[in-house]
């Protein structure tokens, strides 16, 4: 049953790390085991532990499988910026065929539901050459896009979806998720994403404030994700 995913947003913010810990619960509570990384972040804190990712943290906190959290954010880099000018700075160098192998160590787990979350959109680079989504087509994993219900979200979502397709990958479903508390026309906005998109919608998940995994949870539906 083992399946794989790999979580984009269509712009930073948009809320993809409670989306991935929403579908994470709603799995576990189907009593399905469930695993999840975050290969790269930005925006650490040093601990005594080391460098350590809030989103990476929350997901380590909902997944089932108990994994070492150098093993969910192998790559932790403390300012929150573009992770390859994080990386430069830290003087390290990211690289897709890296990332991959350490991706595969997690994803031969074989948890029912396995997540990988991006960092920002889907054009994220990872150097002078490659991008983020290259370690995606690398893994040849489906997607799920979390679309931040904002002004500007269609043009976003579509241009996603379309990088997405053009890089020979499926987009496997997708989260309309109400970042902000206003949004002109809303259920419109929705309509019109559903007639673009050419993948199941996972849930409509309305603007919760700071919300938990749980609260997120009941607004999602992962049957898709794990027939």
């Amino acid at each position: 049953m083992a399946k794989a995913y790999f979580v984009t947003g269509t712009d930073t913010d948009v809320g993809k790390t409670l989306i991935a810990a929403g579908l994470l619960v709603a799995a576990n509570a189907k009593g399905l085991s469930t695993a999840a990384l975050k290969p790269v972040a930005a925006g650490c804190e040093l601990t005594p532990s080391g460098l350590r990712n809030a989103d990476a943290l929350l997901l380590q906190r909902v997944m089932s499988l108990d994994l070492p959290y150098e093993q969910i954010n192998p790559v932790a880099l403390a300012p929150a910026i573009a992770p390859h000018i994080a990386a430069a700075q830290a003087g390290l160098k990211l690289s897709v065929d890296r990332l991959a192998g350490i991706c595969r160590g997690v994803l031969m787990q074989r948890a029912d539901l396995t997540l990988v979350e991006g960092a920002g959109g889907w054009r994220v680079p990872l150097n002078g050459r490659e991008f983020l989504s290259r370690l995606v087509a690398e893994l040849q994993l489906p997607v799920i896009l979390v679309v931040g219900m904002r002004l500007g979200c269609i043009n976003h979502a579509v241009l996603t979806a379309e990088a997405i397709a053009r890089d020979g990958l499926r987009l496997a479903g997708w989260v309309a998720n109400r970042c902000q508390a206003e949004l002109s026309c809303y259920d419109e906005n929705v309509q019109t994403l559903k007639s673009l998109l050419q993948a199941p919608c996972l849930g409509e998940v309305p603007y919760l404030g700071a919300p938990s995994p749980e609260q997120i949870a009941v607004h999602l539906n992962c049957d898709p994700l794990v027939p």
